[in-house]
């Protein structure tokens, strides 16, 4: 049986997009950077993010019901590395990154993102030490379609520059200040 560290390194080896998951429950902005996130289904229109059951947000996104999921650019990495820190604070956890909140429910959306789908949560499975949460995509947006990519990779963010060709592009390594 693999360990925890080599499963970790085995995975790590599929380089991913980040994304920043945003909801809101009881007033109270919350968020995740996640690279567990995949589109699953054009009819009807359907993604998933894998939220650790051990936080904050996962009660939220269970609780809220409405979620939406902002993808960085590559010029997002701090962004990506606060909203990846537990502890952080609740209340002005927002205050560092460019957002504005959605009429109705009031969910940030982060303004520079590349993409952005507003979801309602369709369905949720076990997965161990984490829940699969999949989401009916209700509305979507390209604020900043141009930009390089924020990518993870190796256990490091990584700039996802331009294609080279269909279906390839460059990625750049670098491993996170922190």
């Amino acid at each position: 049986m693999p360990t925890a560290a080599e499963f970790r390194a085995a995975a790590g080896q599929f380089a991913t997009g980040v994304a920043v998951v945003t909801t809101r429950i009881d007033g109270n902005d919350h968020a995740m950077t996640a690279n567990s996130f995949t589109s699953v289904s054009l009819d009807p229109m359907l993604v998933l993010v894998c939220v650790d059951k051990g936080t904050r947000f996962h009660e939220a996104i269970l609780g809220a019901g409405t979620w939406v999921v902002s993808v960085l650019p590559a010029e997002a990495r701090e962004a990506a590395v606060w909203f990846a820190t537990k502890g952080r604070p609740l209340v002005g956890q927002l205050d560092q990154v460019d957002h504005h909140h959605r009429s109705g429910d009031g969910v940030a959306v982060l303004d520079r993102a590349l993409a952005v789908l507003e979801c309602t949560t369709w369905a949720t499975y076990d997965g161990g030490d984490h829940t699969i949460v999949v989401g009916e995509v209700l509305a979507l947006s390209l604020p900043n379609p141009e930009a390089p990519a924020l990518g993870y990779f190796r256990g490091g963010y990584a700039t996802l520059g331009e294609p080279t060709r269909v279906g390839t592009a460059r990625i750049t390594e670098s491993k996170p200040a922190l």
